[in-house]
C-alpha cells in the first residue's frame, strides 16, 4: 500500500469511528471501529507516516508503540473532558480524530529501529584469530 494511502486511511479512521458512534448502541459495527481507532489511530498517525516507508522491524516497533501512545492521548483527552464536565463520545472522538488527521499529514516521528536499519543488516563474521 502506498504511503499516501496509508496516511489517508489513518487520517480518515477517526472520522469513521465518529460516524460509527452514531449507530445504535451495542452493535459491533459501532464499538469495533471506535475501539480500534482509540487504541491505535493517534499513535499510528504519529509514528507511521515515514518518508521512505518502514522496514519490517520498524513496522513492528511502530505497532508496539502505537497502542500506548494512543491510549495515553485518549486518557489525557478523557481526563480533560471529565475535569470540565463535558465528556461525551462525540466530545471525546472529535479531538482525537482531528489530532490524527493533522498529524497524519506530517512526517512521522523517527523510530530507533528505522534509523538502525530495522534488523535487516547482516553481521559480517570475521574469522577468529587463533592464539592471541
Amino acid at each position: 500500500m502506498a504511503q499516501h494511502q496509508i496516511r489517508g486511511a489513518v487520517a480518515v479512521s477517526g472520522w469513521v469511528a465518529l460516524a460509527a458512534s452514531l449507530l445504535p448502541g451495542g452493535s459491533p459495527l459501532r464499538w469495533l471501529p471506535v475501539l480500534l481507532f482509540v487504541c491505535f489511530g493517534p499513535g499510528l498517525a504519529l509514528l507511521h507516516p515515514q518518508p521512505h516507508g518502514l522496514r519490517p522491524g520498524a513496522r513492528l516497533e511502530a505497532f508496539a508503540l502505537a497502542a500506548p501512545i494512543s491510549l495515553s492521548l485518549a486518557t489525557l483527552t478523557a481526563t480533560s473532558l471529565f475535569l470540565v464536565e463535558s465528556f461525551s463520545a462525540t466530545a471525546f472522538l472529535v479531538p482525537l480524530a482531528a489530532f490524527a488527521t493533522v498529524v497524519a499529514l506530517m512526517p512521522g516521528l523517527p523510530l530507533p529501529a528505522a534509523t538502525r536499519g530495522a534488523v535487516e543488516r547482516t553481521r559480517v563474521k570475521r574469522p577468529s584469530g587463533g592464539g592471541r
